[in-house]
């Protein structure tokens, strides 16, 4: 509880400076406004991303162009960066010398000093950025913005989740598209980047459905009907898909769409159900010839409480009153779409209406978003495939002339890589098996060791359609009832224990854990955090003291490395110590060079006693290597690890004679200690019993056929009053053929303890292999896996998994799915089986047995029957044996997307305003005003 608590507390001190940031970027642009003058005819050059450092053919800078210092920097990933000032992003549509651009530049270069204090008051501030309502983009530092393939810059901060959340509150929308035969060709075009276009602005805090309308009414996803659904990226996605589906026939009969719109919105409201704040209907047509008043009579009319919004599309204008009524009677507003360039501006005005409440209310809310990878703003694979939140909030107009109209400027934010806050939890105070995890108000992950949002497609790592929206309930599976998530969700402070069941190695290896589970809130956050204490081994730390002249070198040995993913002493404040490895600053510090990195001294004091008393090991480990009589054929790698992240390692074989090239090196993330995890070979020896060696094969070499053997052993340990004292493990790896051997050879194990391995005997007709005993199977989950779209189904959200799934063929379209699948433990009971194996005419007998001190069998099996002609088929039965897909049936996965658990809806919400009534159009940069397409 204590860990929880204080764990927390570092979060909202770290989360609570981004906040005080983003109040002074606000504060500072209200008063830049407000003391600015709108000029018609203003020339002012600013520092366009796009167009810095560029000169035309004679040599000269091109307009908006000029010389703009970038240089490198480690803090913002090794981005070249001006970190002395901001420049300015305009989406390729926004003409970039428009008036209201250059009066929206010139009144917001007061925040250039801002940012630049708010980076000097917190070096742990990253990205710090304005977005205004009229397009452009001012981001700190400044950087070289890079367009796609075709020159074309389709970023726009308006569209950006941080913007929508910050501009508006929570909504329930019902978008109405029109799908009769006159909507053909461009004009289905259009409606479907309509459609998309107010998805993407819409997020996991509201709530949406889709109703197609001609002759009847259905939904685009049967699924969905008569219900809203939450419009979480996964949901969005998926409603893309159907989308692109649709087609044209029939007559339009707008009416009862717009009957069945009402009555979902009304549902949602008398059941609690949806978002509890704004309600709208976006209807996208080309025509409408029916009278509609006896509807909004009777579902809208005179509170007016859900708005209704209408898009013309099409070039032509006869049905542009009957279109416009509908919008300016329902407090909506009219657009007319008549090219797919129209869309994007057109759309964005909804928010604009939706945002008047809150502004003439001058409630600056902040807001923080769920977790998201910025591919569009970066150009790296590093870069774009961070995971991060954004913290936000609105800017006002606090002109007097004005103030009553709710005119919003735009939005500031600063971006929070969600890598760095889960620094905060240490490693090494959770243990070996612990870890610690962040959760949003709508029960989704933010952060958790076993989120896996990417995905492979090709050689490209791709972000998964629902990575933003994967369930705590997804993930913590064992959690059947949602006790843990419905406490977490809702705020609540507090511990459960559960009997879980983890995987390891890549889902291979199955676990028996007891965890308890400790969480509580990040006060003025959205954000839950939960740290997971495995019962046993590791439970108690063992401190030792010892000088740091002794300390430090053992700490320097050449055989030696820490965790560098850890933090041992924090080299992100000062830009002086950001090239610094982890070892690097730990030696600067404790000789005194950088007395002033903040380093973490329990860490240290742990890291130093570990390094004394690990360090015998490197001088018996070099006896070994020079008594070359005493070394057996294969062996490559031997190495220790210990519970502060120490690592001590001592090769036997050249690169060039290793199997296990990658062995121990940062591109092998799985036997090295990550922020996420200890490594996959400590913690299996941790789970077995200490003494005895543990054999595994992580991983295969297929081109040679040869298979790693890893054999781990947890040392025992000294117990006084059960208390564990060490948790070091003693470890060695080993080389090993992995034999579909002749009929004259075998292999066998010598040595008493296994250390002889790779020596064989004669044996006349038998083939024999070492394998790993798999016994008693376990049946696990991924709610995380990717599965064959099946074509026949689009609609199936969740396709079901196909052994053909598995193997993606060449052209297929991979999807979010469910799987169940199988691993097996180790049963010790079996000491020695055999058994017959029939292939056509004849049989082959087999005999399996218990390898002492160890984990693994040796099969023998009769070589004298010919069981080629039956490979396949019996590879074919493994294959259905491994894969065991379980059988999610589409009502299943329905009632899943459609399901509303229970959230924790944001504390504010501005759907109403008293002054809020029909007003003429405003401009939000001229402060002027002129004719209405209706706004209300």
């Amino acid at each position: 509880d204590e860990l929880v608590k204080r764990f927390a507390e570092e979060m909202e001190e770290m989360l609570g400076r981004k906040m005080k940031a983003v109040k002074r970027l606000a504060e500072a642009a209200e008063d830049a406004d407000l003391d600015h003058e709108y000029n018609e005819t203003l020339e002012f050059d600013y520092y366009n991303s796009m167009l810095i450092n560029t000169v035309d053919e004679d040599g000269n800078p091109v307009p908006l162009g000029g010389e703009f210092t970038l240089e490198e920097n480690e803090h913002f990933n090794k981005l070249p960066v001006n970190i002395q000032q901001s420049n300015i992003q305009v989406p390729t549509n926004v003409y970039n010398r428009d008036p209201d651009i250059l009066n929206g530049v010139y009144m917001s270069e007061a925040l250039n000093d801002v940012f630049a204090d708010n980076f000097q008051e917190d070096p742990t501030l990253t990205w710090q950025y304005f977005g205004s309502s009229t397009g452009f983009f001012r981001l700190y530092p400044g950087i070289q913005w890079t367009p796609d393939e075709n020159g074309v810059v389709t970023f726009d901060c308006r569209n950006r989740n941080w913007y929508i959340q910050a501009a508006t509150s929570p909504k329930d929308v019902v978008i109405v598209v029109d799908v009769s035969g006159s909507m053909k060709g461009l004009r289905l075009t259009i409606a479907k980047h309509t459609i998309n276009t107010i998805l993407d602005t819409l997020g996991e805090n509201d709530f949406v459905n889709i109703i197609a309308y001609s002759d009847y009414v259905r939904y685009v996803e049967p699924c969905f009907q008569g219900t809203l659904v939450q419009a979480d990226l996964d949901n969005r996605e998926h409603f893309k898909l159907l989308v692109e589906q649709l087609h044209v026939k029939g007559e339009g009969k707008v009416k009862k769409a717009m009957k069945e719109s009402f009555r979902i919105l009304n549902e949602a409201t008398a059941l609690g159900q949806g978002s509890l704040c704004n309600q709208a209907i976006m209807l996208i047509t080309d025509g409408a010839m029916e009278d509609f008043q006896d509807v909004f009579q009777e579902f809208n009319w005179p509170e007016r409480r859900v708005r209704v919004f209408t898009y013309l599309i099409g070039r032509e204008m006869t049905f542009a009153e009957n279109v416009k009524w509908i919008a300016c009677n329902n407090k909506g507003y009219y657009t007319h779409v008549s090219t797919l360039a129209d869309v994007q501006e057109n759309v964005m005005e909804y928010l604009h209406v939706l945002s008047r409440p809150m502004v003439i209310n001058h409630d600056h809310d902040i807001i923080w978003t769920e977790a998201y990878m910025d591919s569009v703003l970066f150009n790296t694979q590093a870069q774009s495939l961070l995971l991060m939140t954004s913290v936000a909030m609105p800017v006002f107009s606090k002109k007097r002339e004005t103030l009553s109209h709710g005119i919003l400027l735009g939005v500031v934010g600063t971006d929070v890589a969600l890598r760095e806050l889960m620094r905060v939890a240490t490693r090494y105070k959770l243990g070996v098996h612990g870890y610690a995890y962040l959760i949003t108000n709508n029960g989704y992950i933010l952060s958790h060791p076993d989120l896996r949002p990417l995905y492979k497609e090709g050689k490209k790592l791709k972000p998964k359609p629902n990575y933003n929206s994967v369930d705590l309930s997804e993930v913590e599976w064992e959690d059947s009832e949602e006790k843990l998530r419905t406490a977490m969700v809702k705020g609540e402070t507090g511990n459960l224990s559960l009997d879980v069941k983890t995987s390891v190695d890549k889902g291979r290896r199955v676990m028996f854990l007891k965890n308890d589970y400790y969480y509580t809130v990040i006060n003025e956050t959205p954000f839950s955090l939960g740290i997971v204490l495995s019962q046993g081994y590791g439970q108690y730390i063992f401190i030792g003291n010892v000088s740091v002249e002794e300390g430090l070198h053992d700490l320097l040995a050449p055989d030696l490395t820490i965790a560098n993913e850890w933090t041992y002493c924090e080299t992100d404040i000062d830009p002086a110590h950001r090239k610094l490895s982890q070892l690097q600053a730990v030696e600067q510090y404790l000789t005194g060079k950088e007395p002033d990195l903040e380093c973490d001294m329990q860490l240290l004091q742990q890291t130093l006693f570990d390094a004394v008393v690990t360090a015998p090991m490197e001088a018996y480990w070099n006896a070994l290597m020079l008594n070359v009589s005493s070394m057996d054929e294969g062996i490559e790698t031997a190495f220790l690890g210990t519970r502060s992240g120490l690592i001590r390692f001592l090769r036997y074989a050249g690169i060039e004679k290793r199997i296990g090239k990658s062995f121990l090196t940062s591109t092998d993330k799985e036997n090295m200690f990550t922020l996420d995890h200890f490594p996959v070979w400590y913690r299996r020896a941790a789970e077995y019993p200490a003494g005895k060696f543990l054999y595994y094969m992580p991983r295969q070499d297929t081109r040679g056929r040869r298979t790693y053997l890893y054999l781990v052993y947890a040392h025992p340990q000294n117990k006084t009053n059960k208390q564990i004292l060490r948790n070091t493990i003693y470890d060695g790896v080993f080389s090993f053929f992995f034999l579909q051997c002749s009929p004259n050879m075998c292999g066998s194990l010598e040595g008493g303890q296994g250390i002889n391995v790779g020596r064989y005997c004669q044996r006349s007709n038998t083939v024999c292999l070492f394998v790993c005993s798999c016994f008693l199977r376990v049946s696990l989950f991924d709610y995380q896996a990717m599965c064959k779209m099946n074509s026949h189904s689009v609609s199936s959200a969740r396709p079901l998994l196909s052994v053909s799934s598995v193997h993606k063929k060449k052209g297929d379209i991979l999807q979010p799915c469910d799987t169940e699948y199988p691993s097996f433990v180790y049963e010790p009971s079996v000491k020695e089986t055999n058994s017959i194996i029939k292939c056509g005419r004849c049989q082959k007998m087999f005999v399996v047995q218990q390898i002492p001190e160890s984990n693994l069998l040796m099969l023998v099996v009769q070589a004298d029957c010919d069981c080629s002609k039956h490979v396949q088929e019996n590879h074919t039965m493994l294959l259905l044996l491994l894969l065991d897909p379980a059988v999610h049936n589409s009502s299943v996965k329905c009632d899943r997307m459609k399901s509303q658990k229970v959230r924790r809806r944001p504390e504010s919400c501005h759907s109403y305003h008293a002054q809020v009534s029909i007003l003429p159009h405003h401009d939000t940069s001229k402060n002027t005003l002129f004719n209405p397409p209706c706004l209300y």
